[in-house]
């Protein structure tokens, strides 16, 4: 990184493959930020090109991005931070710090704490907390109280609060009358339902998916229908209703062909993925290793293409981490008592790399759409985009540089991920929230 004196910016990201699917721009550039903002980008006249020129001198700090990828933070729009309630599974901070080391600028937390987000005064001690996180932080709240599925929160002091959505996420809102009340309110206050689609009674004291494996095995399974049947159920009361819905970490086939379906009869219907969900199957349980236990449940092969393909034709619009930090003491149990769950921030951004802009699945441009753009469109950020006014929130990508995943080396304070060992190519190289680098890869 130059330094020269007299800075008429802040940085000058240099020379960087700009990618930017907001306006289609994929084209080496600069981008100049002072201050939080975004306030030039230029494609033509490249600064490293002119450094011994006068012209330079007005420069404080160039980082040179050779080589590498620069395009709006990624968004994570699904995040579970602990905090309050298990802090030694994960804090606001902790998340924030294990965030932006996998290029996230932004995060939503989700309202599954102890005691959950569903008043004004939790959502005000996410963002009081949030003060002293790495990233943007942004809360989640219920959509019942409690969690319970029984009783509507209050959601317009939620969204006064700063709530970004609702979503009873871990629970399903059985109760399809309180659902449609719930979609009814969040209509008229324009805020978005995130769906945990899950049947209770079909899922009950299931482990893992429902299939040949699980026989193998002798788990008890969880069939695909659980999710199907509330993925069909929760599209026809957003249809009936005439409201926006999300639908969180779609894991089988019949769900994707359902998505698929309502967008084609043109309803307002989003979702996402997890990188879990795209790269790994239910043979992977056959070690027994408690990370792969997760809800929904790891599928098939058929689920996984479905997957690839829904992300490929648009059915898909999001990838989410569904982070799920466990303490070491929680999952190193027999698999039937191991809570569900597995950490991701930092493991994302390698495996959509390696798992789909490398095999060809997914152009770049299209990758980072679901990582940030749709994101921040989906829930009506400011972020997400590369443009002269914007946040200067970046992430630079090294698309070369290639790494191991070593639980001991994360940034969150729980490990539980299946991925150790795991060779992958591409990882965040600098992450940049509100004009500020917050991680360096050393």
């Amino acid at each position: 990184m130059s330094r020269i004196s007299n800075p008429e910016y802040d940085y000058i990201i240099a020379c960087a493959r700009i990618i930017d699917p907001e306006s289609g721009l994929d084209k080496v550039g600069d981008i100049y930020i002072k201050g939080e903002k975004i306030v030039r980008i230029e494609t033509e006249k490249l600064v490293l090109k002119k450094k011994k020129s006068k012209k330079a001198n007005s420069v404080e700090r160039i980082i040179d991005a050779e080589g590498k990828i620069c395009c709006p933070g990624l968004i994570d729009i699904h995040t579970h931070l602990r905090e309050p309630g298990r802090e030694d599974e994960e804090t606001i901070y902790t998340g924030s710090q294990s965030a932006v080391a996998g290029g996230f600028s932004t995060i939503f937390c989700m309202p599954n704490t102890q005691p959950p987000i569903d008043d004004q005064e939790s959502v005000n001690f996410i963002y009081e907390k949030a003060k002293l996180a790495k990233c943007r932080v942004y809360p989640i709240a219920c959509i019942t109280v409690g969690r319970k599925g029984q009783q509507l929160t209050e959601m317009t002091d939620l969204k006064n609060a700063g709530a970004i959505g609702i979503s009873d996420d871990g629970n399903p809102v059985s109760d399809s009358r309180i659902l449609r009340h719930a979609l009814e309110y969040a209509k008229m206050l324009d805020l978005q339902v995130i769906s945990h689609c899950e049947d209770l009674n079909l899922s009950k004291d299931g482990v893992m998916h429902e299939g040949f494996v699980s026989t193998v095995l002798g788990l008890r399974g969880i069939p695909s229908l659980t999710e199907d049947v509330m993925v069909a159920r929760d599209i026809k009361l957003a249809e009936f209703v005439g409201v926006k819905l999300h639908i969180a970490h779609v894991s089988t086939s019949g769900s994707v062909e359902l998505i698929r379906q309502a967008k084609k009869r043109g309803l307002n219907i989003t979702s996402e993925v997890t990188p879990h969900h795209f790269t790994l199957t239910d043979e992977a349980i056959k070690s027994f290793d408690t990370s792969c236990k997760v809800n929904p449940p790891l599928g098939t092969k058929k689920d996984v293409e479905a997957i690839i393909k829904g992300l490929k034709d648009g059915t898909i619009d999001c990838i989410a981490t569904d982070h799920a930090p466990h303490s070491i003491e929680e999952k190193d149990v027999e698999f039937d008592s191991a809570p569900f769950g597995m950490i991701g921030l930092e493991t994302a951004l390698g495996l959509v790399i390696t798992e789909l802009v490398e095999k060809k699945h997914l152009s770049w441009i299209q990758a980072i759409a679901k990582l940030c753009t749709n994101p921040a469109k989906i829930f009506k950020l400011t972020q997400g985009k590369i443009k002269a006014g914007a946040p200067a929130d970046l992430t630079i990508i090294d698309p070369k540089i290639e790494w191991e995943v070593d639980p001991s080396k994360l940034k969150s304070k729980s490990k539980n991920t299946p991925f150790r060992g795991w060779k992958l190519k591409g990882r965040a190289w600098m992450t940049i929230v509100n004009g500020k680098i917050v991680h360096k890869l050393k």
